[in-house]
């Protein structure tokens, strides 16, 4: 389908998409970044309709695909994609995508899981995501390297015990995953972690951003990140 995907340029180097007809609980941002000697694309939604033909790269530029957690809506067409990064601590379940893990089994029952179907006869219940083995795994420290921009891998658990995030420290750009995004944060999941996520708050409080790209909601920038931050270390705090 066509218009399977919504797409719009953030700036001269930045293109996001989304996937509006899949309900909102599911419609992750997906993030794609022109680099020098190579791109990047950040997560790939849930699958349901092909990626990479939206995705438009100059021929014989690699295109690096990094996954930040394995939740369904960030990893279901990562197996589109031969370059294919995620976190380390998670890397055997890629291989398999077990719905236990991605959660893809609580797609099959959503109500109202698409707005519009992609094809005749689409059905949720019949939704899987197929293995994407990574071919390389990222860690704390770890270095996105896209000629004239790196990014330092940052792990960020909380959401998921596998976030990640990619932070270029020379201009502060920010790709955030579900690590944190203006909108409700999760942490309820039952691969959550209240504690942790706490911690990546703490952390982010000191982390010179200038824009950050979350992996839900809109954009945002140093200032709006702490204010999330602090709202959430407020809203669980004692808990």
């Amino acid at each position: 389908m066509d218009d399977w995907f919504s797409k719009t340029q953030v700036d001269a180097r930045t293109t996001m998409l989304t996937e509006p007809f899949v309900h909102d609980f599911v419609r992750a941002n997906i993030w794609h970044f022109s680099g020098r000697d190579a791109d990047l694309l950040v997560d790939t939604g849930m699958g349901i309709c092909p990626l990479a033909p939206r995705i438009d790269t100059p021929d014989g530029k690699p295109l690096i695909v990094v996954a930040t957690h394995i939740h369904l809506d960030h990893v279901g067409s990562l197996h589109e994609f031969p370059l294919r990064a995620g976190p380390r601590m998670s890397a055997a379940t890629f291989e398999t995508m077990d719905q236990a893990v991605t959660y893809a089994h609580m797609f099959h029952d959503l109500e109202g899981a698409v707005s519009k179907l992609p094809e005749p006869g689409w059905k949720a219940a019949d939704y899987r995501i197929p293995p994407a083995p990574l071919t390389r795994t990222l860690d704390e420290g770890d270095v996105v390297d896209l000629g004239d921009r790196q990014f330092r891998v940052l792990h960020l658990p909380g959401h998921s015990p596998d976030s990640i995030a990619l932070f270029d420290e020379a201009d502060g750009l920010f790709f955030a995953g579900d690590a944190i995004y203006d909108a409700m944060l999760i942490d309820d999941l039952p691969d959550s972690d209240r504690a942790a996520y706490r911690r990546t708050m703490q952390r982010l409080l000191d982390l010179p951003i200038r824009i950050g790209h979350g992996g839900h909601g809109p954009s945002f920038d140093g200032k709006r990140m702490r204010e999330i931050a602090l709202a959430y270390l407020q809203r669980t705090d004692g808990i």
